[in-house]
């Protein structure tokens, strides 16, 4: 086993670099897929890879494959990747360190005279966040065959532009079909990432090995009741939207306490209140609801557990509470041997690793159906994420980095 030849400091330079192309002052980094902020940061990485004498190509949502080619190329590649979109004002590491990381990785390997047998590819997926057209990870439900053609083809952003319009102007063609890949197209798939949680620092744990993803389900709920005048609406004669939608979150909040996992999480994250103005009764709410679990049924359980509160707070407020899945996805399980031989590389590196569960989800979740898949978790400053301070030190990316690069350096022998 050759030992990989990771130079942090280029890495951490290109962390920076790629950092300062944002939508936002720094330290702010915000790229929303599609814009400009977006595809310059695709073109600096692009120029990375092409300096590493990679192919590359782009399918038609944008998501890159850049590809060092093995010695057999009948043989499913081994891949790693991650995305470089970021939500407003995020930080510098979510899904880049994946990205520049992976890169170094492949980089590592060359300098140390490794030549694969397998390819080994490096994947920047599209618009891992939500944040235009309202549902993560797109680029990856489309290659896993999760998102339909005809489903993407309906995606609208707040503007009403279209997918279609949008990649179009972005330089992105061909047929939407084309983006969903086959069972066989890959060997393996291992993403690199920072934890976005603080339990790997808190334990002083080099690294987490990823065993279960859990998986999101994603809920628009719409509350319509009666408005009027605040001073003359009296209390007894009113159907108050917001007061109903006051109770549906803490009956949320109470159905994902109440199954005693520490994996149930469930958030309200927007709450749109109609007409908005301090002296008049609310007569429209607009929910979006985010439930999570590593477990199917037991995340179904607190959806249904929902329902029962909404129909009750229905009859003793006088309000209408309708409700629209926007995506519900079965949780991960990670394979079993991929985690065996990351651990088995931490080992051969002198670094110290834990098994763990990934709560957010990524691009690996939906990889999961074309793949064997595991991940790789490294700590971040107090669990910080999507925020500017957002930090990993540039000792445990190297760390990752390295790991990354001897579990590829096997499955691609």
């Amino acid at each position: 086993m050759l030992k990989p030849l990771v130079k942090i400091d280029i890495v951490m330079a290109e962390l920076a670099a790629l950092a300062r192309i944002s939508e936002g002052e720094p330290p702010v980094v915000t790229r929303v897929v599609f814009s400009d902020a977006d595809l310059r940061a695709r073109q600096y990485v692009k120029q990375l890879c092409s300096a590493a004498r990679l192919s590359i190509r782009e399918d038609a949502v944008g998501n890159t494959f850049v590809r060092w080619e093995g010695s057999e190329s009948g043989l499913a590649p081994v891949a790693t990747g991650s995305h470089i979109d970021a939500i407003p004002n995020a930080g510098a590491y979510d899904g880049t360190v994946g990205v520049l990381g992976g890169l170094e990785a492949i980089r590592s390997l060359q300098r140390a005279g490794f030549q694969p047998r397998r390819s080994i590819e490096l994947i920047l997926f599209t618009s891992e966040e939500p944040t235009r057209f309202g549902i993560g990870c797109l680029g990856s439900r489309m290659m896993g065959g999760v998102l339909s053609a005809d489903r993407a083809r309906q995606l609208r952003d707040k503007q009403e532009r279209s997918l279609d319009d949008l990649r179009s102007s972005a330089g992105f063609a061909g047929g939407l079909e084309s983006v969903r890949l086959g069972s066989d197209t890959y060997h393996a798939f291992i993403e690199l990432h920072i934890e976005q949680g603080p339990l790997l620092e808190r334990s002083g744990t080099d690294l987490g090995v990823v065993t279960h993803i859990a998986a999101p389900a994603s809920l628009r709920v719409k509350i319509e009741g009666e408005g009027g005048h605040a001073g003359a609406m009296l209390m007894p004669d009113r159907h108050d939207a917001l007061a109903a939608a006051a109770e549906l979150i803490l009956a949320l909040e109470s159905a994902a306490k109440s199954t005693g996992a520490i994996d149930t999480v469930a958030t309200v994250g927007v709450c749109e209140v109609f007409p908005g103005a301090v002296n008049s009764v609310p007569s429209q709410v607009v929910l979006e609801i985010d439930v999570r679990d590593t477990d199917a049924g037991r995340r179904d359980s607190v959806l249904t557990s929902l329902k029962r509160s909404a129909a009750a707070t229905e009859g003793s407020r006088g309000v209408c509470i309708s409700f629209e899945t926007v995506n519900a996805d079965p949780p991960a399980t990670c394979d079993p041997r991929l985690v065996e031989i990351v651990e088995a590389s931490a080992a051969a590196a002198g670094v110290s690793s834990c098994r763990m569960v990934s709560r957010a989800y990524h691009d690996s979740l939906f990889l999961a159906r074309l793949a064997p898949v595991t991940m790789i978790f490294i700590p971040c400053r107090a669990g910080v994420s999507h925020r500017p301070d957002e930090f990993a030190e540039p000792a445990a990316i190297e760390r990752g980095v390295e790991v990354l690069a001897r579990t590829l350096q096997t499955l691609s022998r």
